[in-house]
């Protein structure tokens, strides 16, 4: 391999399990199984002025649960959950800083009412950041991440790019478990 190019392996690690492992798995995800909260006391996805959370971010009619500090141990959380923290602290923050979408965060986010609605903003978002990463070519990767990757600023794009498959992979992971535990528990009652 003279001539290795590490863009397109670097975006072909998450693109080969998102087209054969997650996204199709995602297909169908109802609203029972999106809010689902396997045990008490789960931080989720809520209408405005419903959660108990120290903390309760967002824009729009839902607010999404936190704390700072985080408890230990941390509360379960919801699909709805992890799929606000992936869409917005794995992508939509870094497509911002780093690929011209308009600036966001946990606070000035409107989170999904829906399901259905949960899973197009982690459709754009994922796409963006994939044709994002391509634009970067093979000397964009070798570029600082900057000051909004805080103490990575020095770190080279390729590393920020590392670490988002990890996220990816591991968080949309755990949604298709949490949704293989509804099916296998739901079905039962």
């Amino acid at each position: 391999m003279t001539n290795l190019t590490w863009n397109p392996l670097l975006r072909e690690q998450t693109s080969w399990h998102w087209t054969h492992q997650l996204r199709d798995r995602l297909d169908g995800l109802t609203d029972d199984e999106y809010f689902w909260e396997p045990v008490p006391g789960c931080w989720s996805v809520r209408p405005r002025g419903t959660g108990d959370a120290p903390v309760r971010a967002g824009s729009g009619a839902m607010t999404i649960d936190f704390a700072f500090p985080q408890p230990d141990p941390a509360p379960f959380t919801t699909i709805a959950w992890r799929l606000g923290h992936v869409i917005v602290g794995v992508l939509a923050m870094r497509n911002a800083a780093h690929f011209g979408r308009a600036a966001l965060d946990y606070e000035s986010f409107e989170y999904a009412s829906t399901a259905a609605e949960a899973l197009a903003q982690l459709d754009t978002e994922y796409a963006t950041w994939l044709a994002g990463v391509e634009s970067l070519g093979e000397t964009g990767l070798a570029r600082p991440c900057g000051e909004a990757e805080g103490p990575y600023a020095d770190y080279p794009l390729a590393a920020l790019v590392l670490h988002i498959n990890r996220e990816l992979i591991h968080h949309l992971s755990e949604v298709c478990v949490l949704r293989d535990l509804y099916l296998h528990t739901r079905k039962a009652h």
